[in-house]
């Protein structure tokens, strides 16, 4: 499992993406049967034909990924051209098994695939997502839960076009990837694009996303408290800045949920935050900050390399729109920076619609997932 090879492609022709892509890939006859691919979104309609010609001319057989509205790769973000990036792994037949497509029910899956998932020890998947299924939170979490100690990292698809992932094919509508054996070595890790401000409140009265009392306050009153005066003279400023963070139970690692403000309600005190709440949970704010996450990027790579079994062989990274040029800066500032503290690496991934990571899905932040030697 010690070859990994990447390539990052642009163009207008999806048959010349392609064999630029098998060039810089070079011979793969022999060196493993699965590939991860990612599509900008502009290339949507030919996507069918893209993973046909790559299975054909690679020799590698299985293709895992989404469409995104930006690609990456090593050191790389593609925003506005047309343009693939392909991770190859030295991975063979028996290191993974597929996830197809699961729309509504996790269960169906895990049965059928518990043989192999027991004789393989396998509870670590890559997964991509539609977005316009309003049970893929749920699907996240039912899959993650089902494989006992299940961890998911990926992300839900970003498009203008079709919501497609990719499993051989392209295929939409539920939640898909690959489940890799236990003796295939990976290290993730999460970062956050956001830090949190104030304390820790419970929200004590809501409808649905609505809050309308934070710790029997109205809840308008709290986020003005933790915002500062300033803001608060002119909440037309939070939007995009301020953030409603939702801490998630049981983390030892202080990990929180970021959802956006959706608006407010000077009248009534109430605040709508893109996420459904409970009498009872726990909130706090956050806002978003550059150099915070920045620091945050550094010290994730750094412990993810710290954790590895041997050296770097590839890595997979899923990042947020919201990220990228809009945090970070121009100039792939984002990859530039995981290139800079994780090496020169084989890396390929996306922009996503909200990032998997465990059993949950987040926003604002950035998955890195590395594979290692042994």
């Amino acid at each position: 499992m010690d070859i990994f090879r990447h390539a990052h492609v642009t163009g207008s022709r999806w048959r010349d993406l392609c064999d630029d892509a098998l060039a810089q890939l070079g011979d793969l006859r022999g060196q493993g049967s699965l590939g991860f691919v990612y599509l900008h979104h502009q290339l949507a309609g030919h996507a069918g034909d893209i993973l046909d010609y790559l299975r054909s001319h690679s020799q590698v057989q299985h293709w895992i990924g989404s469409l995104g509205m930006v690609i990456c790769s090593t050191g790389r973000e593609e925003y506005d051209t047309p343009s693939m990036a392909l991770l190859v792994t030295g991975l063979a037949d028996d290191d993974f098994q597929l996830i197809p497509p699961i729309r509504e029910d996790a269960g169906v899956f895990l049965h059928a695939t518990r043989p192999w998932r027991e004789d393989h020890e396998a509870f670590f998947g890559i997964a991509h997502g539609d977005p316009a299924n309003p049970a893929i939170a749920r699907l996240v979490e039912d899959l993650s839960h089902g494989l006992g100690a299940g961890y998911l990292v990926g992300g839900l698809t970003s498009s203008e076009t079709e919501q497609l992932q990719f499993v051989d094919r392209p295929v939409s509508g539920g939640l898909s990837g690959v489940l890799l054996s236990s003796t295939v070595p990976v290290v993730t890790g999460l970062s956050q694009g956001c830090s949190l401000i104030g304390s820790r409140h419970t929200v004590t009265e809501c409808q649905r996303n609505i809050i309308l009392r934070i710790d029997d306050r109205p809840a308008l009153e709290v986020l003005k408290e933790e915002i500062g005066e300033i803001l608060a003279r002119d909440l037309s400023r939070i939007g995009g800045y301020i953030f409603a963070a939702l801490p998630v139970a049981g983390s030892d690692t202080g990990d929180y949920l970021v959802r956006n403000l959706l608006g407010v309600d000077p009248n009534e005190g109430l605040i709508a935050i893109g996420d459904s709440v409970e009498n009872g949970m726990a909130i706090r704010f956050a806002r978003r900050d550059a150099q915070t996450a920045r620091d945050d990027l550094v010290r994730m790579v750094e412990e993810v390399t710290q954790r590895l079994e041997g050296r770097p062989l590839g890595a997979l990274y899923h990042s947020c729109l919201g990220r990228g040029r809009h945090l970070f800066g121009e100039a792939s500032a984002e990859l530039q920076l995981v290139q800079a503290h994780l090496g020169d690496v084989p890396l390929a991934g996306f922009y996503a619609n909200g990032e998997i990571y465990h059993d949950r899905l987040y926003g604002y932040t950035g998955v890195l997932t590395v594979f290692s030697e042994a």
